[in-house]
């Protein structure tokens, strides 16, 4: 005798088999299952050394000082900009 082939694929089996469980699991075994879901994610970080750590805050600190600077730059010509076209010629 053949045997019968479920047409359900295996995705929508285990989605089923996840759903039976999280319906059988209680309110604290779910805030249990994600406390250990964080701490094993937690355990994958690595921390950088201290002369990595120095190294991505000096760049950093030089990329937010010439964003300033661009910024700033700008600021100043649109405003002799604004200044000439609204006002009494170029500001000084």
């Amino acid at each position: 005798m053949a045997r019968e082939i479920d047409d359900e694929t295996s995705e929508d089996i285990v989605a089923v088999a996840k759903s039976d469980r999280a319906a059988k699991r209680g309110p604290f075994a779910g805030i249990g299952l994600f406390l250990r879901q964080v701490i094993n994610e937690l355990k994958k970080v690595i921390v950088p050394t201290r002369k990595e750590l120095v190294s991505y805050t000096v760049v950093v600190l030089v990329f937010v000082v010439f964003m300033m600077a661009i910024v700033s730059l700008l600021d100043l010509l649109f405003g002799f900009g604004v200044g000439y076209i609204f006002g009494n010629g170029p500001t000084k």
